[in-house]
């Protein structure tokens, strides 16, 4: 008989950060989660149908542990999942990452340099351990 159980997986979210490079880098590091380090295990969401309401997204994150990745201090996807009734586990900031290479050129809002894909890499680093921690 098959075990049809499923691993719980995290959401991890970034923001939508468009014409950003924070907003870049967000994005980047999330997709590494869940396509590289917790591929299976780690999902994501599109905060613009969190915001405008969407019932699957919203149920989604409701039903999810959730880690957002914010580029800016408005912290769009922290509030909103919150907002949604969903559970952060852990709202990341880029800028906090960012901080530990002062002076770096990270690159533009659509391409990223060493630097940048350095921050991604560190991002998804701490994104991973949380989620792997939440399940």
């Amino acid at each position: 008989m098959a075990d049809h159980r499923q691993a719980k997986k995290t959401l991890v979210i970034p923001c939508s950060g468009v014409g950003k490079v924070h907003g870049l880098i967000s994005r980047e590091a999330v997709y590494h989660v869940t396509d590289k380090l917790l591929p299976g295990n780690a999902d994501t969401a599109c905060l613009a149908l969190l915001v405008t309401g969407d019932d699957e997204t919203k149920r989604k994150v409701q039903q999810t542990p959730c880690v957002t990745v914010d580029g800016c201090p408005k912290l769009c996807a922290f509030k909103n999942v919150e907002l949604s009734g969903g559970k952060v586990a852990k709202g990341i900031r880029v800028y906090d990452v960012m901080k530990r290479h002062r002076g770096a050129n990270f690159g533009t809002a659509t391409a990223l340099s060493d630097e940048g894909w350095t921050v991604v890499e560190e991002l998804a680093a701490e994104a991973a351990q949380v989620a792997r921690q939440a399940d």
